[in-house]
């Protein structure tokens, strides 16, 4: 009889659970949707799965492992101690373990939570992106001649849209040194100031180690959304489901695009992943303007991967079904190793 693939399924968790904690209740909420789907496939694809939620202890990886060694880490951590910086030393822990582990590598993560640094490495290699300026915590602060108005500013070190609304968007110098230095002090980060993207959001999610697939193009609708409103991804506009429904915003696949703009994106995106070395799976979020210009807005190691957000409904679009591709993903963490 084939021994059963050994899968710990390690992802965040807000208490200190024990090791061989089941989460039943919890995987009833709707907030654990990620995990449970995940959960749900592997066992659908016949592994053998231990889960592990991890909150500010690293010892209780540390100690599964030692005492009950998977042949795989299905890794859907994002923090550490509620801090998302710290998503890298995770997997870095699991490299030193000598475990074979889905997603991104400690490299690729650290890149891809500095804006700056991302978008650093995709200039050097003439991929476009925002023109933009990094202004750190205690250092002057001052609209830099060459960063054209309207522009956005964001938390440099920030995922799913934390710290971006409608305030983030800025036309004028006051209001631009205002919203750096509430970054500086109300959310303790510092902060990247981008030019504005007048153009289409796209969401497109790419699969694979050495070989890569680009998957069907999602879009970010914005409906009846004020005329005098920027039109991007506000934390509201991706989480607040009231919001979403009061203005009409809507996640679709892009259909029909204009003439060479989807094979475009796809070599934009390709380009991308290889260059920041990327593994497993990732997301990019893109801005395409009127001229077909393609900007790479944000580069996303190990984004969402629960059944119904971006990556899983352009692998199900793709004839991949959600089970089919978890199943991949564990596949690919072997193709490339620990």
């Amino acid at each position: 009889m084939k021994k059963k693939l050994k899968v710990l399924l390690a992802f965040d968790c807000p208490f200190d659970a024990p090791r061989g904690y089941d989460f039943k209740e919890e995987f009833k909420d709707w907030d654990w949707c990620s995990e449970n789907d995940s959960y749900r496939a592997l066992k659908a694809n016949g592994y053998d799965v231990r889960l592990l939620g991890i909150s500010n202890d690293i010892r209780i990886l540390i100690e599964e492992i030692k005492e009950n060694r998977p042949d795989v880490v299905f890794n859907q951590t994002e923090v550490f101690n509620r801090k998302s910086r710290f998503d890298k030393n995770i997997v870095w822990m699991l490299e030193m373990l000598g475990v074979p582990y889905t997603g991104a590598s400690p490299a690729s993560l650290l890149i891809c939570n500095d804006k700056a640094l991302s978008k650093k490495i995709l200039s050097f290699h003439k991929i476009k992106v925002p023109r933009f300026y990094t202004f750190y915590r205690n250092h002057k602060v001052w609209l830099p001649k060459k960063l054209r108005l309207p522009a956005i500013v964001k938390p440099l070190r920030e995922e799913a849209s934390r710290g971006i609304s409608q305030a983030s968007v800025i036309d004028s110098e006051d209001a631009f040194i205002e919203r750096i230095r509430f970054i500086h002090e109300n959310m303790k980060m510092d902060a990247i100031a981008e030019e504005y993207i007048d153009g289409r959001e796209f969401y497109i999610s790419v699969l694979g180690n050495k070989r890569i697939k680009v998957l069907p193009v999602r879009e970010m609708k914005f409906g009846q959304f004020p005329e005098d409103e920027a039109r991007i991804a506000t934390f509201k506009a991706k989480w607040d489901y009231d919001y979403r429904e009061k203005w009409g915003i809507k996640n679709v696949f892009a259909g029909r695009l204009p003439e060479g703009w989807e094979e475009k994106i796809q070599e934009v995106c390709k380009k991308a992943y290889r260059v920041l070395n990327m593994k497993c799976y990732a997301r990019f979020d893109i801005r395409v303007t009127p001229q077909a210009k393609v900007y790479i807005i944000e580069a996303n190691a190990n984004p969402n991967i629960e059944k119904c957000d971006e990556l899983g409904q352009s692998a199900e679009k793709a004839n991949i079904p959600y089970a089919k591709l978890i199943q991949k993903i564990v596949n690919l963490a072997f193709k490339r190793g620990a």
